[in-house]
């Protein structure tokens, strides 16, 4: 009798680092779709889409290769009053990789999970904050929001007093 060698022809799967880095690319494109990331300068932005829900995005930093932005609505939690959703994303332009660090005020990882959670803890909270965040961008894309930004707070630049003017 010929028996027949099978080879295993299952899918490779991603390992769950690598899931974790392609979700950050996703998140990257998404937020593109939504944040003209070149255009924006550091301050407050408001996209404003007419359903009530202004989504705010505070640019609180920008280096050479990287951004640092806070998301939000215009409401806050009743009982924390803090910003609800609000998301912490730190934008890298050069990798093309957008990350939540965390998504509430005073609320870092350490403040969620402890002082020394197992990897597995820490790694299964950045998979969770940035799962949320590409379902919000997509959200926000949907809801028509990414077509035009108007600055929130006072003209205080230039560049702002011309965007106010316009």
């Amino acid at each position: 009798m010929i028996q027949l060698r099978t080879t295993d022809t299952r899918t490779p799967h991603a390992s769950r680092f690598a899931w974790l880095m392609a979700l950050y690319a996703e998140n990257f494109r998404r937020i593109q779709q939504v944040v003209d990331l070149a255009a924006l300068d550091e301050g407050r932005w408001c996209s404003q889409v007419g359903d009530g829900l202004d989504l705010h995005v505070d640019v609180l930093a920008r280096h050479r290769y990287m951004l640092e932005l806070r998301m939000s609505y215009a409401f806050a939690d009743p009982a924390t009053g803090v910003p609800e959703p609000s998301a912490y994303v730190r934008v890298y332009l050069d990798a093309c990789q957008a990350e939540v660090t965390h998504c509430y005020v005073g609320q870092r990882w350490q403040d969620v999970l402890g002082t020394h959670p197992p990897a597995h803890t820490v790694f299964a909270h950045r998979l969770q904050m940035n799962t949320f965040l590409s379902k919000w961008l997509e959200h926000l894309r949907g809801a028509g929001h990414g077509r035009g930004w108007l600055p929130a707070e006072p003209a205080t630049s230039p560049l702002l007093a011309q965007v106010c003017s316009a």
